[in-house]
């Protein structure tokens, strides 16, 4: 699908969507500049008001902007974990950013084979350098737990998800992180060609979450169904599926009232879409407190989350 110049600009125009100050009971994110494999890698971080509860430190919880996004990208996920204790490390990946996407010519040039692997790159990177960073007892970054990682993304973000939690790919291997203990993959879709051979390597916890209405926003041919099969698809034990009535790919977005240019959003989903990413919220928070945590109420809570609506599905398996 190629796009006119204007869409591309009004897609890069997405980061500012995500404006909105930070809570008050949280200090302000940070602003930083990393470098990965000569790459520039800005990250925003979020940091718990509260001490750690634990003597060993402070979880931290990475996130993965989809295609033409940025580190402002997932913003009320971000909230919702750094006030559950979890340090949220929001990653810019150049090449497939805001950035990318304003120069592109064809928004489907900076989302292919070398980008992923760029962002797989990216991942590795962050959690070298918060290891780094906690060895060296760099200011707040002593209190952070160096291992038992969560790693979650959006789109091409939820791509870059499964692929650091074991998804292999046409000629590559499956990568082996054993640092992240556990993923959420936000709007996903099914690889081409044999889906459960792909993610065979996938053994530890991945929750998938999208919408009756999450389908194709870049001419790739995903669906609703196509991203639901991803849950199906994936090894069984210690994985979930969060599917929600009338919720769309943007829902999924972290970033209120955030839309495409070409794309159109009923306004069903717009009027659900502040419930539906308070739930999405509070599901994965208790995600992440059950497996970087071991906590036994959040545990016990996925169960069958509060909050979900009469045609939502909540499936464990």
């Amino acid at each position: 699908m190629t796009l006119s110049r204007r869409s591309l600009l009004a897609a890069a125009s997405l980061a500012a969507l995500a404006g909105r100050a930070a809570a008050d009971d949280l200090p302000a994110p940070h602003d930083l500049a990393w470098t990965a494999a000569g790459r520039p890698l800005r990250v925003l971080v979020r940091w718990p008001a509260a001490a750690p509860r634990e003597h060993a430190g402070w979880p931290v919880v990475l996130y993965s902007h989809g295609l033409g996004g940025s580190r402002q990208g997932g913003f009320v996920w971000g909230e919702a974990w750094a006030r559950a204790g979890f340090v949220v490390v929001h990653l810019q990946h150049a090449g497939s950013d805001v950035d990318a996407v304003r120069r592109a010519r064809n928004v489907r040039s900076v989302a292919g084979g070398r980008q992923l692997l760029e962002r797989l790159q990216d991942v590795q990177h962050a959690l070298d350098q918060v290891a780094s960073l906690q060895a060296a007892g760099s200011g707040p970054w002593r209190q952070v737990r160096a291992s038992g990682f969560g790693l979650a993304g959006h789109s091409f973000g939820a791509h870059t998800t499964l692929g650091m939690a074991g998804q292999t790919f046409p000629g590559a291997g499956a990568i082996d992180e054993p640092r992240i203990a556990a993923f959420a993959a936000l709007s996903p879709t099914v690889p081409p060609g044999d889906a459960r051979a792909a993610f065979a390597g996938v053994q530890r916890p991945v929750l998938v979450a999208t919408g009756t209405l999450d389908g194709d926003v870049l001419g790739t041919g995903a669906t609703p169904d196509t991203r639901r099969a991803v849950f199906d698809a994936l090894p069984a034990g210690h994985k979930a599926l969060l599917l929600l009535r009338d919720a769309d790919h943007m829902t999924f977005g972290g970033n209120p009232r955030a839309t495409l240019p070409w794309q159109h959003r009923s306004a069903q989903t717009q009027r659900l879409e502040p419930a539906q990413q308070a739930l999405v919220a509070q599901v994965t928070t208790d995600w992440w407190r059950t497996w970087l945590q071991d906590d036994d109420a959040a545990r016990a809570r996925l169960q069958r989350p509060a909050g979900l609506g009469p045609e939502d599905l909540w499936q464990l398996g």
